[in-house]
């Protein structure tokens, strides 16, 4: 792995709260994405692009088959 040494500056606007950054280079074109440590040393969770009204409704949804009936029609074949 290469590590690249920050000054002041550059590290002070890569530990802003706002989680993903874009690191873009001079005419704007996009480098890459920095996903800054906890100081616990985890990565924080991206944000969801979903509210949580969104992800209650998704889990509601009921969509394909039973276990038992898949494991059934797999038995016949």
């Amino acid at each position: 792995m290469t590590k690249i040494l920050v000054d002041a500056v550059i590290q002070a606007k890569l530990n802003a709260p706002e989680g993903l950054l874009e690191v873009c280079d001079i005419s704007g074109q996009t480098l890459g994405y920095f996903v800054p440590v906890e100081k616990n040393g985890s990565v924080a969770p991206a944000p969801s692009p979903f509210t949580r009204e969104q992800l209650e409704e998704f889990r509601k949804q009921r969509v394909g088959k039973p276990l038992s009936e898949i494991l059934a029609r797999l038995q016949k074949s």
